[in-house]
C-alpha cells in the first residue's frame, strides 16, 4: 500500500485533470453509441476504476474510446433492429455482448496473449483507424445540423405502410408462437391487424426512420432531406464548438479545450435561453446493476455478435496495449500486458453489468495523466471516482447540455483519430499494403468493421507468407558445390571442410548444402535438388549444417525425395542436423525408417570416413 501512496499529491492532480479530459468524450461517445449519455458515462467510470486497479500498466485511464464506440455502436443499431426500435427490450442482449466482450478480454489475458497483439500489420492499424474517423465524422453530420429522423414527419410518413407490414407480420409471428393462429381463427387475427392503433403505427414508423437512417449508409441517404431541413442554430453551436476546441490548443494546452468548449458554449446555450435540444436525461443516483442480463437471457438474440464480441475484445486489447507503450515511452517503465488485458477485461464486465458501453486504454487520458504527475494505479482510480461524482451531484445539471456540442466534440475526435501518417506515406508504401489498408477502410465504413479487419489480417498474413517465402527461398539454395560432377559458374562454392577429398570418392558423392528455414514456399527448390543428382553418384550426402527450422510441408517434400532416392538404390547421409528439424524428422519417423542413425552425422569429417570405411 506504501507504494500506492507514495505519490499521492501527483496521482491525485493527474486523476483529476484526466477526469475531466473525459467528461465530455464520455458523455459524446455515449450518445454516439446510441445507448444515452449516460451509457457512456457509466462506462468511464467504471472501466476508469477497475481497469485502473487489476490492469498492468500504472499510469493508464480507461474508459470508451471512438474504435470502441464504433464496433459498439454496430453491435446497439443492430439489435436494436431486431426488437423493432425497443431499446430497453434489446438493452439486455446488448449488455450481455458486452459482457461476453471483457469475459473474452480476461481470457485473452489469462491465456497469455497480450505479447502477440503487437503483431497486427500496420496498414490494418491503418486502416480500420481512418475509417473510426470518418464513420464517426459522417454519423456526426445529421446530430450537428439538428436533423433526426425521427422527427421529420414527412419522412415518416413515407414509411407508415411499411410499418403496418411490420406490425402485421409481428402478430401473426406472435399468434403463431403462442398457437392462437389456425384456420378457424384466423378472422380474429385480421380483425386484430385491423384495428391497429395509430399511435402503434406511428412508434414504429418513428423506429423505422430511426433505423434506415443509422450507420454511415444510412446518414449518407438521409444526407438530402438533412440539408433541407438545417437547424441553423444547432448547425452554429456545433460549429463554435469545433473553433474553441481547436482554437483554444493554440493558446495553451493546460486546460483541456473540450472540456472549455463543453462548458463555453453550453453555459451560453442555456444561460441565454436559447431553444437548443438537449442530450438524453442522465439518471441521478448511484448506478443500478442491470439483472435483465440474466432475467431476460436469449442466446438466439446473441449468438449473430459472438464474432463481434470476441472482435470488441481484441479491438480494445490492442487500443489499451498501444498506449500502454505509449505509456512506457513516456515514465520509462515496462507494462504487464497480459495483466493489462485482464484489468480492461474485468473494467468492460462490471461496466456492462450497470449498463455501460465497452472501452479501453485511452491514450489522451493517459497522456494527460502522466503529464500532469500521475504515476501509479491511484490516478486512474481517482478519474474514475471523479467521474462518478459528477454523476452524482451533477447529472441534473449535465443533461441541459447541448446535443449539438456533443456532435461537434464527436466531429473533432473523428478528425483526431484518423491516421494521417499512413495517409501522407500512401505514395510511399508497397502497394499491397496500400490495398490493404484501403480494403480495410472502405469495407469497414460501408459493410463491416469486424469481417473488415478479419478480411485484411488474412490477406496481410497471405501476402507476408509469400513474401517471406520468396525472400527465404533466395536465401535457401540448393546448389552443389563447384568441381564436383559440373563446374557451371553459378554452383556454390565448396565449404572448407570438403576440399580435400579424393578424386575417385569424389566421383560418387553428390552434396547438397541447404540454407535457411525449409518451409512450404521453398518445396519447388528441394524437388529441383532431386533433378540435379546424376546417375552416376552412389552416396548422396545432405548438408542441414544451416537449416534452424523445417515445417511439415518442408519434412514431407524431403520425405520424398529421400525415399526416391534409397528406393533407386542410393544411400543417404545428414550432416548438421538441427534439434527442431531433428525433433520433427523423428515424430513422422523419417529416422531412423529412412534414414538410419548411423546416417547421421556431426560434420563432414566423420561422414566421410564412414563411406570411406563401406
Amino acid at each position: 500500500m506504501k507504494s500506492l501512496f507514495s505519490n499521492i499529491k501527483g496521482d491525485a492532480f493527474g486523476g483529476l485533470t484526466a477526469g475531466i479530459v473525459a467528461l465530455p468524450l464520455a458523455l459524446a461517445f455515449g450518445v454516439s453509441s446510441g445507448l444515452g449519455p449516460s451509457a457512456g458515462l457509466y462506462g468511464a467510470i467504471f472501466i476508469g476504476f477497475f481497469a485502473a486497479l487489476f490492469g498492468g500498466t500504472s499510469t493508464q485511464i480507461s474508459g470508451p474510446t471512438a474504435p470502441m464506440t464504433a464496433v459498439s455502436m454496430v453491435v446497439i443499431s443492430g439489435l436494436i433492429a431486431t426488437y423493432n426500435g425497443d431499446v430497453e427490450a434489446a438493452l439486455p442482449a446488448i449488455l450481455t455482448i458486452f459482457l461476453l466482450a471483457g469475459v473474452f478480454q480476461i481470457g485473452l489475458g489469462a491465456a497469455g496473449l497480450g505479447k502477440y497483439i503487437k503483431y497486427i500489420p500496420y496498414p490494418v492499424i491503418s486502416g480500420f483507424m481512418t475509417a473510426i474517423g470518418l464513420m464517426i465524422l459522417i454519423t456526426q453530420i445529421l446530430p450537428a445540423i439538428g436533423y433526426y429522423p425521427k422527427e421529420d414527419s414527412e419522412f415518416i410518413a413515407t414509411l407508415v405502410e411499411p410499418a403496418k407490414q411490420n406490425l402485421l407480420e409481428k402478430t401473426i409471428q406472435e399468434d403463431v408462437e403462442e398457437g392462437t393462429l389456425t384456420l378457424t381463427n384466423f378472422s380474429a387475427t385480421i380483425d386484430e391487424v385491423g384495428s391497429l392503433d395509430e399511435k402503434d403505427i406511428e412508434e414504429e414508423a418513428k423506429a423505422l426512420a430511426a433505423s434506415e437512417s443509422s450507420g454511415v449508409i444510412g446518414a449518407i441517404n438521409s444526407m438530402p432531406r438533412a440539408i433541407q431541413k438545417i437547424n441553423y442554430l444547432e448547425l452554429i453551436l456545433s460549429l463554435v464548438t469545433i473553433l474553441i476546441i481547436f482554437g483554444f490548443k493554440r493558446i495553451t494546452t493546460a486546460v483541456p479545450s473540450t472540456l472549455v468548449a463543453l462548458l463555453a458554449v453550453s453555459g451560453v446555450a442555456y444561460g441565454f435561453g436559447l431553444d437548443y435540444r438537449p442530450i438524453q436525461e442522465i439518471p441521478s443516483g448511484f448506478p443500478e446493476i442491470n439483472f435483465a442480463i440474466f432475467t431476460n437471457f436469449s442466446w438466439s438474440s446473441i449468438s449473430p455478435y459472438i464474432l463481434t464480441a470476441l472482435s470488441l475484445s481484441f479491438l480494445g486489447a490492442i487500443d489499451s496495449l498501444l498506449t500502454s507503450v505509449i505509456a512506457d515511452n513516456m515514465t520509462k517503465t515496462k507494462h504487464n500486458p497480459n495483466r493489462e488485458l485482464i484489468g480492461q477485461g474485468i473494467g468492460n464486465s462490471i461496466a456492462a453489468f450497470f449498463g455501460g458501453i465497452p472501452g479501453a486504454g485511452a491514450t489522451i487520458r493517459t497522456v494527460v495523466n502522466i503529464n500532469a504527475g500521475g504515476k501509479s494505479k491511484l490516478s486512474g482510480m481517482i478519474a474514475g471516482i471523479l467521474l462518478l461524482v459528477v454523476l452524482l451531484a451533477l447529472g441534473e445539471v449535465a443533461s441541459q447540455i447541448p446535443a449539438a456540442v456533443l456532435a461537434g466534440i464527436l466531429i473533432t475526435v473523428g478528425i483526431g483519430v484518423m491516421d494521417y501518417k499512413g495517409l501522407k506515406a500512401i505514395p510511399k508504401m508497397p502497394k499491397f499494403e496500400v490495398v490493404i489498408m484501403l480494403l480495410v477502410m472502405v469495407l469497414s465504413i460501408f459493410w463491416n468493421l469486424v469481417y473488415a479487419v478479419g478480411i485484411g489480417l488474412v490477406l496481410a498474413s497471405l501476402i507476408f507468407m509469400k513474401k517471406m517465402g520468396e525472400v527465404t527461398a533466395s536465401l535457401s539454395r540448393v546448389d552443389s558445390f563447384k568441381g564436383l560432377l559440373a563446374t557451371k559458374p553459378e554452383e556454390e562454392e565448396a565449404w572448407s571442410d570438403e576440399l580435400n577429398i579424393d578424386d575417385a570418392l569424389r566421383k560418387k558423392l553428390f552434396i547438397k548444402h541447404l540454407h535457411g528455414p525449409v518451409f512450404f514456399g521453398f518445396t519447388s527448390e528441394l524437388h529441383e535438388m532431386a533433378k540435379q543428382i546424376p546417375d552416376t553418384a552412389s552416396v548422396i550426402i545432405i548438408r542441414m549444417d544451416l537449416v534452424p527450422y523445417i515445417d511439415q510441408t518442408g519434412v514431407y517434400a524431403l520425405e520424398d525425395i529421400i525415399f526416391d532416392l534409397t528406393t533407386n538404390g542410393k544411400q543417404v547421409s545428414i550432416i548438421g542436423l538441427q534439434e527442431q528439424p531433428d525433433y520433427l524428422m523423428r515424430k513422422i519417423d523419417i529416422i531412423p525408417d529412412l534414414i538410419p542413425e548411423d546416417l547421421l552425422f556431426d560434420d563432414f569429417k566423420s561422414c566421410v570416413a564412414a563411406i570411406v570405411e563401406r
